[in-house]
């Protein structure tokens, strides 16, 4: 038997990549001028990306499933979860990137607005993006004043998640496991219910986004131990993913006409949402008939590999396009703000997330390997794909070689 039983999923790059993009443009064409606002083109691009933070809620859910997954192959191979070695690997995958945007939002960010005649009125607590704690600072207080800190509290949810994951599933049987999961979502839907009028709750607050988590984990666990909950999904038809990417767009076009009528509305929404984008995870891994496989888009699937930095690092590019092309006056009619400063921004931000992986990142995840019992590998290094259960014996499937996952 292997002692290192490998985890690759090739096809969730791609996606992390459109929810990335999904989350960017959301945050995209800000401008000041009224005649820019009240045309036809940015009013349709307003509209068509109103919903695009949807891409942090698929987000939470892809981290859901994908740890619990490599937990449960872990556990199920060496009977334990190693808890020390996982929050290590954590550390140094997240740590070095999120405290130096910390250091550039407090530090840099204000010198910055001062050098462009601007002043800095910065209301975020240091002490709470320490200790990862910084999404209930935005809680209490509302948005930064800095953007590049305004988009971390996303990160701090999942540092959250991350402390809690391992002691659930390193620590509990196997039967206890969903059940806690359950508790999750249904406590998740009871804080949601009673705070309905508080956007800010209902979008940065740990107990209402950690059901994205536990959706992914029960995901999760059902592609690990049910063999008939693989066997549906694999052989699915192909309308049942036409339905469901249907039923997707619906939703995310009509969010607000669907659900934010009252505050039942309010609380189901995030948990529809993420059964949803679970439902994406299982299509994308383990059905036959999928529409099509992320994988075979070679170039976003690769681009995908630098999610994390793009992420952390798109508001930086943002705002070094719209400060220079502000400079320049060429962000002064519709045109210059939705193409000319979108396309930039976007250019920008690839350029510093791939050199930030490749210069810095890089050198913690070497780092990071040498706490892995399961190894984890990229589309590159990785010839092919078969999901567990599929021509093993039952307690193959538990204890499987070669299971497939994507980097962690």
């Amino acid at each position: 038997m292997n002692p290192s039983p490998k985890v690759y999923f090739p096809n969730l790059d791609g996606l992390r990549f459109f929810c990335f993009l999904s989350v960017f443009f959301f945050h995209s064409f800000g401008t000041d001028y009224d005649s820019v606002k009240q045309s036809a083109l940015y009013t349709f691009q307003d509209s068509f990306f109103v919903n695009g933070n949807l891409g942090v809620n698929f987000f939470f859910v892809l981290s859901g499933f994908l740890i619990t997954y490599l937990l449960f192959t872990e556990k199920s191979r060496f009977q334990k979860v190693n808890i020390l070695n996982f929050y290590l690997r954590r550390i140094l995958r997240i740590w070095p990137l999120f405290y130096f945007c910390v250091f550039f939002g407090f530090v840099i960010f204000p010198y910055l607005k001062q050098f462009f005649g601007d002043t800095p009125n910065e209301t975020a607590n240091p002490i709470y993006y320490l200790f990862f704690l910084n999404n209930i600072d935005f809680v209490q207080k509302g948005l930064p004043d800095s953007s590049v800190l305004g988009i971390l509290w996303s990160v701090a949810i999942e540092e959250q998640f991350y402390l809690v994951w391992p002691l659930i599933i390193g620590l509990l049987a196997y039967r206890n496991i969903i059940v806690s999961f359950a508790v999750i979502i249904i406590g998740t839907f009871v804080f949601r219910l009673a705070f309905s009028e508080n956007d800010l709750y209902l979008e940065h607050h740990t107990f209402s986004c950690i059901s994205d988590m536990a959706v992914g984990g029960v995901f999760a666990y059902l592609a690990f131990f049910n063999k008939g909950f693989l066997n549906k999904v694999s052989t699915a038809p192909k309308y049942i993913w036409i339905i469901l990417y249907l039923f997707i767009g619906i939703v995310y076009f009509f969010r607000q006409q669907i659900f934010h009528h009252n505050s039942f509305g309010l609380a189901a929404d995030r948990l529809l949402v993420s059964v949803l984008f679970a439902f994406v995870i299982v299509e994308q891994n383990f059905a036959k008939n999928s529409l099509f496989k992320m994988s075979n888009f070679k170039t976003i699937s690769k681009l995908g590999t630098y999610t994390y930095g793009l992420y952390c690092l798109h508001m930086i590019g943002i705002l070094i396009a719209a400060k220079g092309l502000a400079f320049l006056g060429w962000n002064k009619n519709v045109y210059q703000v939705v193409f000319l400063e979108g396309f930039l921004s976007l250019a920008i931000t690839l350029a510093l997330a791939i050199a930030s992986y490749h210069l810095f990142e890089k050198r913690f995840l070497k780092l990071k390997d040498k706490f892995a019992l399961v190894k984890t590998e990229n589309a590159q290094n990785h010839p092919h794909t078969q999901p567990p259960g599929r021509g093993r014996s039952r307690t193959e499937r538990y204890l499987p070689d070669e299971i497939p996952g994507t980097r962690l």
